[in-house]
């Protein structure tokens, strides 16, 4: 495990107030309502314009294509959804839940509630191996010392999880619905009838409409392709963040936990479009409720800042920021591809 270098400061915890004064002066927390209102309207349009696309192929292998869209429309519904739990889109709560849940219970089948709760405490703590529930040790594992010890099935993938991980984000959208299930079984949502309401008519419909309109194995292909693909691209949109990044001893402050740990990925408008923003995860991580469009123009203030006060900023591509993140993968797996020693008769 590696522990966040901390430059010693003459003011401690005065770093970030600094920053956001420059950030503030700037304008880029104001909001950006004519961005959000194209951005899910385009989304929007494109959910319909999927499931239209569905029902006129009808019961054809053609409608493979149909989920590969549907998959990339549901990733980026789960984005919207993403910034409006950070308070990007709306300025109060109760629009922010009513189109949150719509967004994500609704319309991808997940639990608003339990993710936010998720997220939130990723946000606090980032990569803390006891905090942050998105380094916690499950299916793949981010620290060494978790590793140790596992048997069977688990040690296998643990051995291979590198070369595992593309594969296994075929099911995160299946890890997705079981989370959310045990989340309203354990009454982490704050609405659990309603969230698991609407659950059931996300699962009710989407189901109904794949089995109804396709042949039976037309349908499980479809189930398989739009289902798989979904939890590659959503995966691959969170996986450049911080995997491969430092894992904090809880001594930092804020600025310093929150750039340390995460790391952006170059790009264009293409980039911005595909990671939903995330790609300025520095940035994101610093003003969680900044608007994505103001993201990439605060980057340049906020890498001139950490240059001046002697915080490494970690920028890369994104095809580099995938082979970090599995070259820490296959080195947290070291222990349990180690020969064991032999007994001796």
């Amino acid at each position: 495990m590696t522990a966040t270098p901390v430059r010693p400061r003459a003011a401690a915890g005065s770093d970030f107030a600094a920053l956001n004064r420059r950030v503030n002066e700037a304008g880029l927390l104001e909001r950006q309502p004519a961005y959000y209102a194209l951005r899910l309207t385009v989304v929007g349009l494109m959910v319909v314009g999927g499931w239209a696309a569905f029902f006129l192929v009808g019961s054809s292998w053609w409608t493979l294509l149909v989920a590969v869209f549907l998959a990339v429309t549901f990733s980026q519904l789960g984005l919207v959804a993403h910034d409006i739990a950070h308070r990007q889109v709306f300025r109060t709560k109760r629009p922010s839940e009513i189109v949150g849940r719509m967004a994500a219970n609704l319309g991808v089948g997940m639990s608003y509630g339990w993710w936010m709760d998720k997220h939130t405490r990723h946000h606090n703590n980032p990569n803390h191996d006891d905090l942050d529930p998105d380094v916690s040790p499950e299916v793949l594992i981010w620290v060494t010392e978790s590793a140790i010890g596992r048997k069977g099935l688990a040690a296998f993938v643990t051995r291979h999880q590198a070369g595992l991980f593309f594969p296994l984000l075929t099911l995160l959208s299946t890890d997705l619905k079981v989370s959310s299930i045990k989340a309203l079984r354990a009454g982490v949502v704050k609405r659990p009838v309603l969230e698991a309401a609407l659950l059931l008519v996300h699962a009710v419909a989407y189901l109904s409409s794949v089995f109804i309109v396709l042949s039976p194995l037309q349908a499980i292909a479809f189930l398989i392709v739009h289902q798989g693909v979904f939890g590659v691209y959503l995966g691959m949109t969170f996986a450049p963040n911080h995997k491969g990044m430092p894992h904090p001893d809880g001594t930092e402050d804020y600025l310093r936990k929150q750039v340390l740990t995460s790391r952006n990925v170059r790009g264009g408008w293409l980039t911005d479009v595909a990671l939903g923003g995330l790609n300025y995860q520095i940035e994101h991580h610093l003003f969680p409720a900044m608007p994505t469009p103001n993201l990439r123009k605060a980057q340049k203030i906020v890498r001139e800042y950490c240059a001046e006060i002697g915080v490494p900023y970690e920028e890369t591509t994104l095809i580099e920021s995938y082979r970090q993140a599995l070259r820490y993968l296959h080195e947290v797996g070291a222990p349990l591809r180690e020969p064991r020693p032999t007994a001796r008769a």
